[in-house]
């Protein structure tokens, strides 16, 4: 029975993760206090591991443990009650120990007890001459005791329960598993991450109806996933409606997934929000301790994010998509540095035809970035994800900003070139937008017509009516405006007749296979033209890559393309050497396209 109890305080003990963690002022402060109050030179908060006395709190000692053996802390410990030795050398159990030898004479502790009862170690004091205690002193030693396991059971708990569900939390699910990987290495189980809701339909919960509906939605949350795993199992509040648990052991993939799903199904029917949230299930295979704790977490997260995309709801960890999700975000902490670096970043320029005369009218300036490790990135793969973002403005001020001076150093060659610049929808939020643009304008002297500005179709309908503003804005200002990607969008023509744009460019996915297309995408390419035509603007066609293609544009009356066809963005001192060749070309060929 007795080594029954002296396994269950062991176990006691070292789950509060106390031992050999570094000293903490919360327990020297107490320490210090019992010192004072009896006026001795050594105290210590000893805590009895199966064979030492190891110090969380120590003064006046210069080790950080002693032996169990001999150690009247282990008494104190084991009985769970008050020990006083008032001298060292007049008692029988103590004077040969390691501490009576050593000179000590004095000694007072109190014990540690948990609330299960368990003795922990203990709070005490020791000098190096013999004398009594007072029952204010031993009185004091006790109370301090009690504050020293206050101290224990708040950092124990502190970020371990969430107060709302309940639920053990990330922290303490980490320390699991990797007990678990601990224990029972090898061994094959899922760790399931349960989304109640995405961060947006948080969000507007919040906003509709108070943080306490969140706490409501998950308090049911956690009450589904209880009754779903029964008492014998433990599920954790990971992230603010996130749950996570660990399948049993050596379960059938197949048959759990479809387990999961049958228990997806119960917990969305029994949620009070379930018509303005979607519950989402990540699942991760792994075999105990062959993945870290964080890892593991996150890859399960990551699935659980991935599920929303998946029929069903319930998504596997896939490494392939992990290792996309991964690059992206290394992309976006780098592209930070990259607009600090100066080095990293620069605009090349892409001509835009004149279709019918095959002048060069115009340039559009398009972002580069030449990673110091990766090389060359696509801005198709950088792009999309620094637009949700808030490097989403300094990217375009620096995008802007480089335009212009480039526009400026052209102006003191002698080159007078219209330069578009696009900005993306992010961008329609920023208030002084426009201001930016034309203050920077008029400090480089530019006339406001040297500078165009794209923006998307899909931006502007994401966001209709701050679109509308802010292209009134720079139209007004002089500005020249363009509709990018043009037929991608879902716009309406009602709306697409109020934008106070000028050009239109039609996106590439309709030009590149224009000379192969069926009757059907002929006609479309053609309607398009005609129709913005009739809107009022002028049409760029983008990504003309054979002169085929520009013959088919020209006689559909489209006024400007731009393509590999005449030329592939380049570096402003190529694009300036390539237009004087070409001018000087055209002067002596005026058909030259």
């Amino acid at each position: 029975m007795r080594n029954h109890h002296e396994t269950s305080r062991l176990d006691a003990l070292h789950q509060l993760k106390l031992l050999d963690t570094p000293a903490s002022e919360s327990f020297d402060r107490i320490t210090r206090m019992a010192s004072q109050i009896f006026g001795l030179p050594v105290a210590a908060v000893s805590l009895t591991d199966h064979d030492r006395q190891w110090f969380k709190s120590r003064v006046g000692v210069d080790h950080y443990s002693i032996p169990r053996a001999g150690a009247p802390c282990a008494e104190v410990t084991e009985t769970t009650r008050l020990l006083v030795i008032e001298d060292f050398l007049e008692d029988s159990d103590y004077a040969e120990s390691p501490l009576g030898r050593a000179g000590t004479r004095f000694y007072a502790g109190a014990p540690l007890v948990t609330n299960d009862g368990y003795g922990l170690g203990a709070l005490c004091v020791l000098g190096t001459e013999p004398r009594k205690a007072s029952s204010a002193e031993l009185a004091a030693l006790t109370d301090l005791a009690a504050m020293v396991m206050a101290q224990i059971e708040l950092q124990h708990a502190f970020g371990r329960i969430d107060p709302v569900s309940g639920m053990p939390t990330r922290n303490q699910f980490r320390e699991d598993l990797i007990d678990l990987g601990r224990d029972h290495a090898g061994e094959q189980y899922f760790a399931v991450v349960v989304d109640l809701a995405r961060e947006d339909q948080i969000s507007r919960i919040t906003r509709a109806m108070g943080a306490a509906r969140v706490d409501q939605m998950v308090h049911e949350g956690a009450q589904a996933l209880r009754a779903a795993l029964g008492p014998d199992r433990s599920a954790y509040q990971i992230g603010t409606a996130q749950f996570a648990f660990i399948s049993p052991s050596g379960v059938e993939q197949s048959e759990y997934i479809e387990l999961l799903r049958t228990g997806l199904e119960t917990m969305r029917a029994s949620s009070s929000v379930r018509f303005v949230t979607n519950v989402a299930i990540g699942v991760r295979s792994f075999a105990a301790g062959s993945v870290s704790a964080d890892d593991l977490i996150r890859g399960a997260t990551s699935a659980a994010q991935d599920a929303r995309d998946t029929e069903g709801s319930i998504a596997l960890y896939s490494p392939a998509r992990d290792t996309a999700h991964r690059r992206q975000y290394g992309l976006l902490q780098d592209f930070g540095a990259a607009l600090e670096a100066g080095d990293q970043l620069r605009l090349v320029y892409q001509p835009r035809i004149n279709l019918s005369t095959g002048d060069c009218i115009g340039a559009e300036a398009l972002l580069r970035w030449h990673h110091p490790l990766l090389g060359d990135v696509s801005p198709g793969e950088f792009i999309p994800i620094i637009e949700q973002t808030s490097l989403a403005r300094p990217t375009t001020q620096w995008v802007l900003d480089t335009a212009m001076d480039q526009l400026a150093a052209w102006k003191r060659g002698g080159l007078a070139i219209t330069l578009s610049a696009n900005i993306s929808a992010a961008n329609l939020s920023e208030a002084d937008l426009c201001e930016r643009i034309t203050t920077g304008l008029t400090a480089r002297e530019l006339s406001f017509g040297y500078l165009e500005i794209e923006l998307t179709e899909s931006a502007i309908m994401d966001h209709p009516d701050q679109a509308l503003d802010v292209l009134q804005s720079l139209k007004d200002a002089g500005v020249g405006l363009a509709i990018d990607d043009f037929g991608t969008g879902q716009s309406s023509l009602a709306y697409l007749q109020r934008l106070p744009a000028q050009i239109v460019k039609i996106d590439q996915t309709f030009i590149r296979d224009l000379t192969e297309a069926t009757g059907s995408d002929f006609v479309l390419v053609e309607t398009m033209i005609s129709l913005a035509h009739r809107l009022g603007y002028r049409v760029v066609a983008e990504g003309i890559e054979t002169g085929e293609a520009a013959a088919i544009l020209k006689e559909l009356a489209c006024e400007e393309a731009q393509g590999f066809w005449f030329a592939r963005p380049m570096e402003a001192a190529r694009f300036v050497a390539w237009l004087s060749e070409r001018r000087k070309a055209a002067r002596s060929m005026p058909c030259a396209a």
